[in-house]
C-alpha cells in the first residue's frame, strides 16, 4: 500500500525560478524506488495542473533518479516551458518498462503525484523516448482509459508476436497520439513507427506523425523542439 506522498527526498530548487525538481520514492517489496518530479513555478496559482509522465530510454536506467548532469541541462529549457507537473520514473538496471514491478512502480508514482500536487487526473499525458517509447504503448495498452495523450519518440510496439501493431491500435482507440522518428534510425527501425501509424489510421485513430530525413536515433531533440507539441499535448483532456 503506497503512502500518500511516499518518502520525500529534498533536492531544493534545482531549476530556481523556473520551478523545482524534487525527489520522491515508491516503497515496493521492501525497497524504495526513486522518482523525480518537476513542479512548475505556477503551482501556487493553479489548483489543478496537468501531469506529464516521461519514460526514459535504456541508458538512463538506474537507482537514484536520472535527471542530473548533462541530461538535466539539455532538458532544462524544455521543462521551463511546461505548465504541468512532470513525473520522471526510473527503470531499474536490467529491466524494461513492461516488467510487472516497473509497471507497479510507475502507476504508484503517478498516484502519489496526483495526490501530493492535487493534479488533474483527466489530463495525464505520457511521453517516452526509445525504450520509453515502447513503454508508452505498453502503458497505453494496459490502461487505455487513463491517458489523455500519448507521445512516442523513436519507439515501437512492445508486443513481440502476432498482430503486433493492430493489437496496440485496438487498445489505444481514440486516444490522441503523436509519433516522432528519425528516418535514419539504426537503433529502433523507423518501420516501427510507420506501422503503428498505419494501424492507428486504419482504425480512424487520432494520430499525428513526424518523420525527419537525415536524423538518427537522437530524434528526441527534434521532437521536444517542435513548437506545436506542448500546446497540443496540454490541450488534450480525457473524455
Amino acid at each position: 500500500m503506497h503512502t500518500i506522498f511516499g518518502k520525500l527526498f529534498a533536492l531544493g530548487s534545482a531549476f530556481g525560478k523556473e520551478g523545482e525538481m524534487l525527489k520522491r520514492a515508491v516503497p515496493l517489496n521492501g525497497e524504495d524506488f526513486i522518482y523525480q518530479i518537476f513542479v512548475p513555478q505556477l503551482k501556487r496559482e493553479a489548483t489543478k495542473l496537468p501531469v506529464v509522465v516521461f519514460l526514459h530510454g535504456i541508458r538512463e536506467r538506474g537507482h537514484g533518479g536520472f535527471i542530473s548532469g548533462m541530461f538535466a541541462q539539455l532538458i532544462k529549457s524544455w521543462l521551463s516551458r511546461v505548465p504541468a507537473v512532470v513525473l520522471f520514473p526510473q527503470c531499474r538496471p536490467g529491466r524494461y518498462w513492461p516488467d510487472p514491478l516497473m509497471e507497479e512502480m510507475v502507476i504508484g508514482a503517478l498516484e502519489q503525484t496526483l495526490d501530493e500536487f492535487n493534479a488533474d487526473s483527466e489530463q495525464i499525458s505520457l511521453i517516452g523516448v526509445s525504450m520509453g517509447g515502447y513503454g508508452v504503448w505498453h502503458f497505453a495498452s494496459r490502461y487505455p482509459q487513463r491517458f489523455a495523450a500519448l507521445v512516442s519518440i523513436c519507439g515501437g510496439s512492445p508486443i513481440t508476436s502476432g498482430e503486433r501493431f493492430t493489437t496496440v491500435a485496438e487498445k489505444v482507440g481514440q486516444t490522441p497520439v503523436w509519433l516522432f522518428h528519425g528516418a535514419e534510425d539504426r537503433v529502433v527501425p523507423v518501420s516501427e513507427s510507420r506501422q503503428l501509424v498505419a494501424a492507428l489510421k486504419a482504425r480512424d485513430g487520432r494520430v499525428r506523425y513526424n518523420e525527419y530525413e537525415g536524423i538518427g536515433h537522437n530524434v528526441w531533440i527534434n521532437a521536444l523542439a517542435e513548437k506545436e507539441l506542448l500546446p497540443w499535448l496540454l490541450a488534450q483532456q480525457r473524455s
